[in-house]
């Protein structure tokens, strides 16, 4: 299927997969959280800086045997130093320090409205790419936003009850972080492998993590983990993989603001995952039709525009 679309296209696609797997990994990284926090055995960060570990084996494996076979999604060495220094900052940004403000915000987070200010990813990211990329928005665009953002509004109550505690306040600055990352990876992208960004991005990430956790004392109650924490960090790891490895594939063959907005559409999945796994109702009827609406109008523009790609800046 893939050999009959164009490069962007193919990136559009590789977007969708990257959604549906963003859709499950919020769903289940719920029950990852609370069988480590819960318990009280051990803080958010720890949790995600075991997954994360995990994921990045998964990835080296891959990219090892990629590289073996001389495939293109295979390792490629950094070539200069404005590589390594990418490489080494989609680590400390995207890998560790959102990562960690995430999942503890996550763990922390009272409310909806913490989930809706992840899922403004896309303005952040449209912002810089015009900026810092040179990517053209256009009409399209400016109506995808609309209709994911008010879908999202919507959803999650409007402005009613919003309140910015802790939770909130960390997952927002990681959630600019992360729009800061995919500016710095699709950079790299141009020249670096799609795997060795998301290696570096996980494994680098991890380690810091790792770091913070020693210093930080968060490490303290490793030894009463158990096969129950430990099973739904290999779970989520696999699943995390599976998005990064997406991800960066199709952040390195379409724009960045077409890929992220087809990204929010993950949303989709969690809400009919928690209808029909946990009976919980489905969310505004209107909110969650125009985030249908949205991802759907953002696949379709992506998979039709036949434009070349805006030059990026070097």
């Amino acid at each position: 299927m893939f050999a009959a679309m164009s490069r962007r296209q193919t990136g559009v696609a590789l977007a969708v997969a990257t959604a549906v797997i963003s859709g499950f990994a919020v769903f289940i990284n719920g029950y990852g959280v609370r069988a480590w926090v819960g318990e009280g055995l051990a803080s958010a960060t720890t949790y995600t800086t075991f997954k994360n570990l995990f994921a990045a084996v998964v990835l080296l494996s891959i990219g090892l045997v990629a590289t073996q076979r001389n495939s293109k999604e295979g390792l490629t060495r950094p070539a200069s130093w404005r590589q390594w220094v990418g490489l080494v900052a989609v680590a400390v940004v995207g890998g560790s320090a959102a990562f960690a403000l995430f999942f503890e915000g996550f763990a922390r987070a009272s409310s909806g409205q913490a989930a809706f200010l992840h899922k403004t990813l896309i303005i952040w990211v449209a912002i810089l790419a015009v900026g810092l990329l040179r990517e053209k928005i256009r009409p399209i665009h400016f109506v995808v936003i609309a209709l994911l953002v008010a879908g999202q509004f919507l959803v999650f109550g409007g402005l009613s009850d919003f309140t910015f505690g802790s939770g909130e306040i960390m997952m927002l600055v990681a959630t600019l972080l992360w729009s800061i990352e995919v500016i710095i990876a699709k950079k790299l992208l141009g020249s670096v492998s799609s795997m060795t960004v998301g290696i570096a991005r996980m494994a680098g990430g991890a380690l810091l993590l790792i770091v913070w956790g020693f210093a930080s004392g968060g490490f303290a109650a490793m030894g009463q983990i158990g096969a129950t924490q430990i099973g739904w960090d290999l779970i989520t790891g696999l699943v995390l993989a599976g998005y990064v490895g997406t991800w960066y594939a199709a952040l390195a063959r379409a724009p960045a603001i077409d890929v992220t907005a087809v990204l929010v559409g993950g949303f989709i999945i969690t809400a009919l995952l928690n209808s029909f796994v946990l009976g919980k109702p489905l969310p505004s009827t209107a909110g969650f039709g125009l985030v249908i609406a949205g991802a759907v109008l953002a696949i379709g523009a992506g998979l039709r525009r036949a434009e070349p790609e805006a030059v990026q800046a070097k």
